[in-house]
Formats: structure tokens, C-alpha cells, sequence
């Protein structure tokens, strides 16, 4: 006799607005739980740690209830939960359940602040909103997360210009498909789980947006006859030794699904529209990881890779085993799985993974930019605006030869100040920095010649008639400067510490 699992009813999307009015008059947003939870309760969250949000809702208020209930899952007696919500209808509709003089939520309700203060919410499987994937340990396999790290980052590094047409690949409960709304005409939103599309109508319907268009299938599958101005994917990057989890494993060799999706994503996209991603790669012995990665970009496509972290084979699976809680059970077993995972990388000669961000741009061009780089420091997100400037000046360098670079006029970019290292007094200073306080926030070194450049740029005289005068000032050959000073400031273009003046922001 065989036994056939039945997934549970979701909740209807029909009450969210009665849903969303009662969430919102009962001050639950995320400026309503910051100021109920204070700030050390609330950042605790982030971390999984649900204490002391409990300790800060002993209250009887309606606030207290709505977060014991919806987001820390906790039982909330009926004639509270009733003060504090459209009760019967939340029962009815699937929203939550009664246990004899309890009531306790089927899903999990996370506020979350829009760009411009909006009043949005996350729905997602029970665990699975607070802390992000930390809390998805022993779910089924079909489970859909809530808001993590990852999916923040993504939103964060989007370029949010106005467009047509946009794609949420691998939807989830809907995040970036939410942030999608407010900048594109029509939304797309796809996933291989038929739940996590249901979870992205609910969180769609709960922040009152526009619902999106739902398909389900496994990457460009479901869109295969389509083209965007816009793709974002936050895939199952996980590289692991089988497909376990559907919210978080490939399912396929390697970095192969990341691999599959950068190469595909060309042929998908209309012209100047961005292909904007999270991804894992392997760390292969005897191969550089930047060749590796250049080696997905598809034809006619700019590119910037950038890698933000890398974990050796044993940090990574350790990761990834406390995610799925593994390291709960029992101990023979953690260590059988262990193994599987190195046994995975030792046979793919892989001795550490890589993550980061992948942002592709169909340019067309016959000589694209492809920039691959480590940058694990400290950035200033939103980073969209930066990414779209980033590819501006691409095409700018790309059509300046060295005298039309020095023909141009540049201005300073903002906030970019200038530090000296050296002894205290010292008149000729080890080293001058030039450093960005917003953005990406690099800094490079420069040369006394490049400092004063710099400072010069205010956009009133070219790149050579500067040169010409440093060169007087320095006792130089302004002949000799002008010939090595292009590549210089190619740099400072590239990465941002001069625009060319006039260039549209």
C-alpha cells in the first residue's frame, strides 16, 4: 500500500488587503517593531536569536501579539489574536489556526521597509523569515524562504533605472520581484516550486503591488520564447553533493546551474538591458578563478564579476550541513554527509568556493568589457546607481583613444578625499591615497602628479592643458607626462574617482 504526502492549504491571497489594513493599523512595519523591539532585540533577529524579541513583547498590546503571532510563531491566545486581527476570516482563509483557546499562524509574516518607506511584507514558510536560511533546518524540501542576507544584497546592487520589462528568476517568496514593481511596466516572476509562486502572490498582494506574471519551471524554461530589460536571479548556488534542498541546491554538477544561467542569460535580454545575479564558483587547482567566471560571459554581453567571499571545502560544507541541520541529528550521520561533500570536492580538484555578484549588460559591442575582481571590503548598498555608472564609463573608455582622453574635461567624483600616510610633519609622505567614501569605497594609491591631477579636475580645463601646468610646476617635459599619464587616468575612470565632466549620471 503507498502513502502519497499532501501538501498543506495556503493561504488565499483574497484577504490581504483586509490583512494588510489590521497589520498596519496595529504598527506592524518594520519602523513599528524597531521601536517596540529596540535595536539590540531587532538586529538579534537577523541572527536567528528570538529572545529577547520575546522578552520585549510580555506586553498585552496589539503590536505584541502580531509579532509573537507572525513572525517569532509563537501561540497567541484567541481573544487577543481576535483585538488584533480580522480573526475569523484569517481562519477561514488559511492564514492561521485555531488550537482550542490558542491561535497560531501557517506562515510566516516578515515586515520589510520599500526604497522609499513603503510598508511591505514578506510571507514565507514557517522558520524560515527570521535569520534567513539559518532557520530552515529539517523543512521539506519544497520549503520557501524568507528575507536573508542574499537577497538583500541582490536587491541592494540592482539598477533600478525605469524599464519594460523585468524578471525575478527563481522567484522565492518574492523579494526582488516586490523591489521589481516599483521600476518596471510588466513583471515577471519564475520558480521550479509551485509553492514559492504562491508565496511571491501572498507577498505581492500583502505589500499591495501589482501582481506578477507566475511561471513555473526551472531556469529560462518558462520564458524561453521572451526577452527583458531586466534579469535578477538569487538561484540555488548552493554546490553540493546531490539536490536536497530545492531553495538553496543546484541540482546540478559544480557551479554548473550558476555557469548555465550567466551563459544563457545573453540571448534573454534586450539591448542595454542588465542580467543581474548571486552565484557560487569553484576555486579549481591550476586554474584561476577570474578565467573561469569571464569564461561564462556570453557574446555581446559587458560584464562585472565581483567576488565578495571565499570559503575553503571545509567552511563551506560545515555552512551548508548547520543550514539543512544536519549537525542536530545524529553524529554518524553528519559525519557520512560530511564526507560526501569533500568526496564531491576532492573529485572536481576543488580546494575553496567563491561567491559573489555577477552583473551582466548587453552591449553588443565587438570589444566588451569584462571585469573580474576581489572586493571583500566594506561597500555602501544600495550599490545599483554605482553598478550603472560602472558600465557608463566602460562605454565612455572604450571610445577615448589617449588623445581624446587628454582632450576631455573631468571633474572629481563626490566624496572622494585624499589621505596622506607618512610621519607626523613630514613634507614628502610615504604614500597618497585617493579614497571613496560611498559606493564600492576603494581607495588606490597615486603619485604626487596624480594627486594634483586629481585635485584639479573641477571640469574647466582638459585632462592635457592640467598636465601642461603640473609639468611647469614639477620642472617636467609636459611632453614625456602627457605620454605616460593616459593609463593613469583610465584607472581613476574606471574605478570611479573621475567622471568625465558633462557624462549623464
Amino acid at each position: 500500500m503507498s502513502t502519497t504526502s499532501v501538501t498543506p492549504a495556503l493561504p488565499s491571497p483574497a484577504l490581504a488587503p483586509r490583512l494588510r489594513e489590521a497589520l498596519i493599523a496595529g504598527a506592524f512595519t518594520a519602523d513599528g517593531l524597531l521601536e517596540l523591539l529596540g535595536a539590540s532585540a531587532y538586529a538579534a533577529l537577523a541572527r536567528s536569536e528570538t529572545v529577547p524579541a520575546m522578552r520585549a513583547t510580555r506586553g498585552d498590546g496589539v503590536l505584541d501579539a502580531l509579532v509573537r503571532l507572525f513572525l517569532l510563531q509563537r501561540p497567541v491566545a484567541y481573544e487577543r489574536a481576535a483585538a488584533a486581527l480580522p480573526l475569523d476570516e484569517c481562519l477561514a482563509g488559511g492564514w492561521a489556526v485555531r488550537d482550542g483557546g490558542e491561535v497560531r499562524a501557517t506562515v510566516d509574516v516578515r515586515p520589510y521597509g520599500g526604497p522609499e518607506g513603503q510598508d511591505w511584507f514578506i510571507v514565507s514558510d514557517l522558520g524560515c523569515a527570521v535569520g534567513g536560511a539559518g532557520g530552515a533546518g529539517g523543512q521539506d524540501e519544497q520549503v520557501v524562504l524568507g528575507v536573508g542576507g542574499a537577497s538583500t544584497t541582490l536587491a541592494g546592487v540592482t539598477v533600478r533605472t525605469p524599464v519594460g520589462s523585468a524578471l525575478d528568476l527563481g522567484t522565492g517568496s518574492g523579494i526582488q520581484a516586490l523591489h521589481a514593481s516599483q521600476h518596471a511596466t510588466r513583471v515577471t516572476a519564475t520558480d521550479l516550486n509551485p509553492r514559492a509562486l504562491h508565496f511571491t502572490r501572498l507577498t505581492l498582494a500583502l505589500s499591495a503591488v501589482p501582481d506578477a506574471e507566475l511561471k513555473q519551471g526551472s531556469l529560462f524554461e518558462p520564458v524561453a520564447r521572451e526577452t527583458f530589460d531586466l534579469i535578477v536571479s538569487n538561484p540555488p548556488f548552493v554546490i553540493s553533493p546531490g539536490a536536497r534542498l530545492t531553495y538553496r541546491d543546484g541540482g546540478m554538477g559544480g557551479d554548473d546551474l550558476c555557469r548555465s544561467l550567466v551563459q544563457q542569460a545573453g540571448a534573454r535580454l534586450n539591448d542595454g538591458g542588465y542580467a543581474q545575479f548571486l552565484a557560487n564558483w569553484q576555486h579549481i587547482e591550476g586554474e584561476e578563478w577570474q578565467e573561469r567566471v569571464r569564461s561564462w560571459v556570453p557574446e555581446g554581453c559587458d560584464a562585472w564579476i565581483v567576488q565578495r567571499e571565499v570559503q575553503d571545502v571545509t567552511q563551506y560544507a560545515e555552512l551548508w550541513l548547520r543550514d539543512s541541520g544536519d549537525h542536530r541529528g545524529d553524529p554518524a550521520r553528519y559525519a557520512r554527509r560530511y564526507e560526501e561533500w569533500l568526496d564531491e570536492f576532492e573529485t572536481r580538484k576543488t580546494r575553496a568556493i567563491g561567491f559573489g555578484w555577477i552583473t551582466l549588460r548587453k552591449s553588443g559591442s565587438e570589444r566588451p568589457s569584462v571585469i573580474a575582481e576581489e572586493w571583500p571590503h566594506p561597500v555602501e548598498q544600495p550599490l545599483g546607481e554605482s553598478v550603472r555608472a560602472h558600465f557608463a564609463r566602460q562605454d565612455y573608455l572604450r571610445t577615448r583613444d589617449d588623445a581624446s582622453l587628454l582632450a576631455d574635461h573631468f571633474t572629481l567624483a563626490a566624496e572622494v578625499v585624499q589621505e596622506q600616510v607618512g610621519l607626523p610633519g613630514d613634507e614628502h609622505p610615504e604614500h597618497l591615497v585617493l579614497r571613496q567614501n560611498r559606493g564600492m569605497r576603494r581607495a588606490t594609491k597615486v603619485d604626487t602628479v596624480g594627486a594634483g591631477f586629481a585635485g584639479a579636475c573641477d571640469g574647466t580645463l582638459s585632462a592635457g592643458r592640467i598636465l601642461d601646468a603640473i609639468a611647469q610646476l614639477i620642472d617636467e617635459d609636459p611632453v614625456l607626462l602627457r605620454d605616460r599619464t593616459p593609463q593613469a587616468i583610465r584607472l581613476l575612470v574606471e574605478e570611479g574617482f573621475l567622471e568625465p565632466a558633462g557624462m549623464t549620471r
